[in-house]
């Protein structure tokens, strides 16, 4: 199934997306119905479905706790960067101001020159857990959805810690669906890639990650309780526009697409 977050004028609400249509499922994202006790299995159809044309869609999930994010976490962006694969998994934080739409125009910051662009595959908590045996973590998982870690990579690298270049406001599009992992795929399997005007730069699949899923669940619960609705981003392929000769950085006008055949179609506009 894929539930969608989205306003018809009176309010967030979440549904089920079928083709066009969305089956209306009650108030709040995705995290509301995960916070109250799960996904449910079916929707009943609306006697009037909403139309998806008639609707903004916002991120599926509204409301997290946590936005944890993870760097080089795939093998060949790790390497051209020039960097060893990390052992342990490097992670940082984004906050909710960083949340955009489906579709949205997202401001550049204005003391960046260097904002680039990241295609990640994210998944998102089912319930409230700690200390989960990698063996058992698929189960934890509700769903996963594309992300773009938009990054002001000047600020990123003007401390040991990268958090002042990720959190600008909008610098998470998040979306379109949250999609069950039976219609997402395998973990393991997950494609993935980014446009830049048309013009493919990144191509992946999770294939290539340095540390699984599974593996990310097990790492974080050990630090941490994860909440339902907390969403972790697995880190971006190769082809960061950072590391392009010459650099590509992104311009007011220029569109982004993060794309996946299971997950959908992610689109930003940047001014």
């Amino acid at each position: 199934m894929r539930f969608v977050s989205y306003d018809a004028g009176e309010g967030p609400r979440c549904g089920v997306l079928d083709g066009d249509r969305i089956a209306d499922a009650g108030p709040g994202g995705a995290d509301a119905l995960l916070r109250e006790g799960g996904l449910p299995d079916a929707v009943a159809a609306l006697s009037e479905p909403v139309a998806l044309a008639d609707v903004r869609l916002l991120p599926p999930v509204l409301d997290p706790s946590k936005i944890v994010c993870m760097g080089l976490n795939y093998r060949e962006h790790a390497a051209e960067a020039g960097l060893d694969p990390p052992e342990t998994p490097t992670f940082f934080a984004k906050f909710r101001n960083a949340l955009a739409d489906p579709g949205a125009e997202v401001a550049l910051p204005g003391y960046s020159e260097k904002v680039d662009y990241e295609a990640e595959v994210a998944f998102v908590i089912g319930r409230r857990c700690k200390d989960v045996p990698e063996a058992e973590a698929l189960g934890v998982v509700a769903g996963y959805t594309l992300l773009n870690d938009l990054s002001a990579r000047d600020y990123q690298f003007m401390t040991p810690q990268w958090l002042p270049g990720k959190v600008f406001d909008g610098s998470a599009p998040c979306g379109p669906a949250l999609v069950t992992p039976d219609e997402a795929g395998p973990h393991d399997a997950i494609e993935i890639s980014l446009t830049l005007n048309g013009e493919t730069m990144q191509s992946a699949s999770t294939a290539d990650l340095i540390h699984s899923v599974p593996a990310l669940v097990a790492y974080l619960s050990k630090l941490m309780t994860l909440e339902p609705g907390d969403i972790v981003s697995t880190g971006t392929p190769a082809g960061v526009g950072s590391v392009r000769q010459p650099h590509v950085w992104l311009k007011p006008g220029d569109e982004v697409v993060v794309e996946s055949p299971t997950l959908g179609r992610l689109e930003t506009r940047l001014t």
